[in-house]
């Protein structure tokens, strides 16, 4: 109608860089958006394995198909290559799918016992890594529930043991992740806006890509875990303008998933 790129037209408007950024990704297709995010994401000094994780991980394997398509037209380049070629090579970076079976979660479970906290030294990333990146989400929920009723606690809980390795501690997240994502989106944006400093860029990453998924259910954990609304948590933290209205505006958007 008007001629002009509305993505474009924005920068151009007075907006300041940062609500700019936002804006532009807002905008985008879901899996286009997760593509822009995840090219941010490897662009960053120090590569934010954070954000990769929560997109290949709470995403559904046609989803993230889409994405790499998106990522390959907007960008001529290949999101796997891209990740495989990260420098140094990071533990995250494996952690990336086929019917749900009991059989196999029993033994999955069994192996990841095994090799965890059934030995004694820290757990053997062969072998996680080859459950982790062959099962399918909804597999992998079946499997943590086979180990916390034949193991009587919850497989992160192996994790915990003394000094945690950076293996450790990247697995802990994806199987929060993967078990409970509007909690563990709900911890993550406490920790980003009540930290040490405001993670802003996590912030606006997080009200973006699940405002229009499981905003009211993050809400909703967000006030019963910590005492108050998310909106009040954003508003306290974040100077008032317009960047704050927008992230209020995703905050309380109530999803159409």
């Amino acid at each position: 109608m008007c001629g002009e790129d509305l993505l474009k037209k924005s920068n151009m408007a007075g907006f300041l860089p940062k609500n700019c950024a936002a804006l532009d990704v807002w905008m985008l297709g879901s899996h286009e958006r997760d593509a822009a995010v995840a090219r941010q994401a490897l662009e960053e000094s120090v590569v934010n394995f954070k954000a990769l994780i929560e997109i290949l991980v709470g995403r559904k394997s046609s989803h993230i198909a889409l994405i790499k398509q998106a990522y390959q037209t907007r960008y001529k380049r290949h999101l796997d290559q891209d990740i495989a070629n990260i420098e140094p090579p990071h533990p995250y970076q494996k952690a990336h799918n086929a019917d749900v079976s009991q059989h196999v979660a029993k033994c999955d479970a069994k192996r990841l016992y095994e090799t965890g906290e059934g030995s004694p030294g820290a757990a053997e990333k062969a072998v996680v890594l080859e459950i982790f990146s062959k099962r399918s989400i909804p597999q992998m929920k079946l499997t943590f529930s086979c180990y916390k009723h034949i193991y009587g606690h919850d497989y992160t809980k192996s994790l915990k043991r003394g000094n945690s390795t950076d293996f450790e501690d990247a697995l802990k997240m994806v199987v929060k992740c993967i078990l409970n994502p509007p909690n563990y989106y709900a911890k993550t944006l406490y920790a980003s806006i009540k930290g040490t400093r405001v993670d802003k860029a996590a912030v606006a990453r997080v009200l973006v890509s699940r405002a229009e998924v499981d905003m009211d259910e993050i809400q909703r954990i967000f006030k019963k875990k910590y005492g108050m609304e998310l909106r009040d948590a954003i508003c306290e933290s974040i100077p008032s303008g317009d960047y704050r209205d927008f992230l209020v505006a995703l905050a309380t958007k109530a999803s159409t998933a």
